[in-house]
């Protein structure tokens, strides 16, 4: 471990990290925020070593893939937003795309839906776009040495990490799924008997990817080695990817969305993802009601959030798919000013409306995906959010390759007239296709006022990802919250259907759900919603806060 404590030596002296309760992390220099203190800490390495907010970003999310199995990926895929601190903001899409063979029907078998090929085979698994989108956003924007970006990752998975409780709690419980799968049970089991807390996790073969992909950038994932490793297991497992499909694959840049809440510009993520467009609706919805004076937890409060909630999700599902495939998507109408007055004025002020059809049935999303935001001593922020679908994805692991594989194919569909008549709107333009990037909820988000940074965000949690981001964005700006209050105050969440307000266990006065029953909403309660990694930044630019989400373990606010 020596070469990493080194490397990790001037943080000791040089960061301020979290503290108990809810105040936030302040420093003035630069913050990372992810959701594990060791990534951070990689991620702050590299502005103290004059790399900017890019370089400290891609750092960041390539640790993750060591130490956050889970979610942190080299085999999955997700979405980036950045705003430099001169000239034009970007995204960057690089969302998994399904095999060329992909096709509307291939979660059928004999005519008839099988969700084991769907979300838990080899067929799950989208082409990977985690390496393609860091080395494209990189390669425009980053200014230290790539490889020096990947080092520490490869430090990490050579040399080892301690197992924390939370990695530990994760691994116990994932590893009866990956029984089926010899190389998971070998890089994340001790010969099948789960991880104890304080026990070293040591991935060599990662290791060895990780130094490709050092060397050879982007190509030293999608060609040679790594590429032939994922194509034979892919033909020993009856999936379709091929090399042909890796050499392909290209991260796509994007222009955000623009919005404005009370005068803040937000800057979010197009469609593949419908993360920004709901994110948008909402906010415009509830832009005209004054929130502060119906107070952060009434009655009042939650039901016109759920109702604009209610009404947004709606829009998903009827319009929203990838924009390379779905040429007639409104997402101009749908994230406007005018458009959100019409659906204002559906909303009653003390009566829950009725989602239909009653019958259709959402794809499933997982909940498990990871977020980090970063702002560097010149103010450029990004904000990435990206995933491998499911807790550590389709539970494969790439023999010799040491990754696991994503099983995004999962967000396509399940497959066409699968549902009722009312409940086919929103089912054709996510359908799966040859080349087709899946729809998302993912939602990294940045607010800008008087031309600088307001507040990064971003976070897990499948559809209630942007319902989390809208709710901590009003928290700040409505409530008057310092972001890590923002983060810690309980959250609902409304998705259109099934026709249900989720809240928080205790989050909320029992006598304000009685209220909303009596207003006609069927409420349900959930342990937890999202893992927010933020950073707020002040009016005249000078300090900087961090929030980590205290719903998962492991995160941290890191800052100089």
């Amino acid at each position: 471990m020596k070469r990493l404590a080194l490397l990790l030596l001037p943080l000791l002296t040089s960061t301020c990290l979290a503290e108990a309760g809810s105040v936030p992390v302040r420093a003035r220099n630069s913050m990372v925020v992810s959701q594990n203190a060791i990534a951070s800490q990689v991620g702050a390495s590299m502005l103290i070593a004059e790399g900017n907010a890019m370089d400290a970003a891609v750092a960041t999310a390539f640790a993750l893939a060591v130490v956050m199995p889970s979610a942190g990926n080299i085999g999955g895929g997700g979405f980036l937003v950045y705003r430099p601190a001169r000239g034009e903001p970007v995204a960057y899409d690089f969302r998994e795309t399904a095999p060329a063979r992909a096709s509307p029907t291939m979660f059928l078998r004999e005519g008839k839906y099988d969700r084991v090929r769907h979300h838990d085979s080899h067929l799950a698994v989208g082409v990977p776009g985690t390496v393609a989108g860091l080395h494209r956003a990189w390669s425009e924007h980053g200014n230290l040495p790539w490889e020096s970006l990947v080092e520490p990752a490869i430090a990490i998975a050579r040399e080892g990490f301690m197992v924390t409780d939370g990695l530990a709690r994760s691994l116990q419980k994932v590893l009866p799924e990956m029984q089926a799968h010899p190389a998971s049970l070998a890089q994340f089991s001790r010969g099948g008997d789960p991880y104890e807390m304080g026990d070293l996790l040591i991935q060599t073969d990662l290791a060895d990817t990780l130094e490709r992909i050092a060397e050879k950038g982007a190509q030293g994932f999608y060609e040679g080695t790594t590429a032939r490793l994922i194509e034979k297991e892919m033909e020993r497992g009856g999936g379709l990817i091929t090399r042909e499909d890796l050499k392909a694959y290209r991260a796509l840049r994007r222009t955000p969305l623009r919005g404005e809440y009370r005068g803040i510009e937000v800057l979010t993520m197009p469609p593949p993802t419908s993360g920004g467009v709901v994110l948008l609706e909402v906010l415009n919805v509830l832009e005209e009601f004054d929130l502060p004076g119906m107070g952060f937890g009434s009655a009042a409060y939650l039901h016109h959030l759920a109702e604009a909630m209610r009404r947004a999700f709606a829009d998903r599902a009827r319009y929203l798919g990838d924009p390379d495939f779905v040429k007639d998507m409104p997402v101009l109408r749908l994230v406007s000013k005018e458009y959100a007055a019409t659906l204002r004025d559906t909303i009653r002020p003390r009566r829950a409306s009725v989602s239909n059809p009653s019958t259709f049935e959402w794809p499933a999303e997982s909940a498990e995906t990871t977020h980090l935001s970063v702002v560097d001593s010149e103010r450029n922020a990004v904000s990435l959010t990206y995933t491998l679908e499911a807790g550590y994805g389709s539970k494969i692991v790439v023999p010799g390759a040491g990754f696991l594989l994503n099983n995004e194919m999962g967000d396509f569909n399940a497959g066409p007239g699968l549902t009722n008549a009312e409940g086919l709107i929103g089912t054709e333009p996510n359908l799966a296709a040859p080349r087709k990037r899946m729809l998302s909820s993912m939602t990294p988000t940045i607010l800008v006022r008087d031309g600088r940074p307001l507040l990064l965000l971003g976070s897990p949690g499948a559809r209630t990802i942007p319902s989390t981001v809208a709710q901590t964005i009003m928290n700040v700006v409505d409530f008057k919250m310092n972001v890590q209050e923002a983060i810690d105050a309980p959250r609902v969440h409304h998705q259109w259907l099934p026709d249900l307000l989720r809240y928080e266990r205790n989050g909320f006065s029992p006598d304000t759900l009685d209220i909303l029953r009596e207003w006609g909403h069927a409420v349900d309660e959930v342990d937890s919603m999202g893992a927010v990694e933020a950073v707020a930044v002040s009016d005249d630019g000078g300090w900087l806060e961090g929030g980590s989400d205290r719903r998962r373990p492991d995160g941290a606010a890191i800052g100089r």
